[in-house]
């Protein structure tokens, strides 16, 4: 009897990732996404790296945060901000992280700007989730900030979560796009680097020490990864019934 050839496999599909300095890393999202079975493609227009012209090849796309503005008038901020648009019409699954949510919103008509009185979120928060994010998910009930500037919530926009100080903390546009505040990819060694690097931010009025952070991280760290990995399970699923299934919820 003749064997049957095995059959091909399929190449695993790719995720663009969109990273803003030499050094920045995925961090555990990034780990999470290789353990389920998808390559990174990771970019830095920053330093040059082009944008793809389609999604066609891409099982979604992430815009990581960075210590710069959405205001900010750089080109490469810009070329990505506009880019967004590609990802919204062609309903490929999209996330922004900080800075990247703030792209978003920005990309969508809303405003970026500053705390009224000058606060920063920069360490643990408590994170509240809305009736329309607790249908979709289990939220954190705290979550590692980084930031100085907020974003109002775009129209048509779902609200997910929401903060004590800056009350926009995660939102979705057409059950595809989503953009969250706070730094679910957040590993103990970045978070050493961070409190290293920008040790200045601890002056900023309703901002963590150093220990705060550290000490935070091993509490807190265990159900932010829970909701992360079940997130990018939602996020990319597969099974386009089960997003249906999902939205009529």
């Amino acid at each position: 009897m003749q064997k049957q050839a095995p059959a091909p496999q399929s190449e695993p599909q790719k995720v663009l990732i969109v990273l803003h300095q030499e050094g920045s890393s995925p961090g555990k999202l990034g780990h999470m996404l290789r353990a389920k079975g998808f390559e990174l493609d990771i970019r830095k227009p920053r330093f040059g790296d082009p944008l793809p012209d389609t999604m066609e090849k891409h099982a979604g796309s992430i815009i990581f945060g960075g210590p710069m503005s959405a205001n900010d008038s750089d080109d490469y901020l810009r070329r990505e901000t506009d880019w967004i648009g590609l990802s919204l019409k062609e309903g490929a699954p999209f996330l922004g992280i900080c800075l990247g949510a703030q792209m978003l919103a920005k990309h969508l008509g809303s405003r970026v700007s500053a705390h009224r009185h000058g606060c920063a979120e920069v360490g643990f928060y408590k994170l509240h989730a809305t009736p329309e994010g607790r249908k979709i998910m289990h939220w954190p009930s705290m979550v590692y900030q980084w930031h100085r500037e907020g974003f109002d919530l775009p129209a048509d926009a779902t609200l997910l979560a929401r903060g004590d100080i800056f009350r926009n903390q995660a939102f979705s546009v057409n059950h595809t796009a989503f953009g969250i505040q706070f730094h679910s990819e957040l590993t103990y060694a970045m978070a050493c680097r961070w409190t290293v690097r920008g040790a200045e931010r601890f002056a900023l009025p309703m901002a963590q020490s150093r220990p705060e952070h550290m000490a935070g991280w091993f509490r807190y760290d265990p159900p932010i990864r829970a909701w992360l990995s079940n997130f990018l399970d939602i996020w990319l699923a597969r099974d386009k019934r089960e997003i249906a299934a999902q939205r009529a919820a």
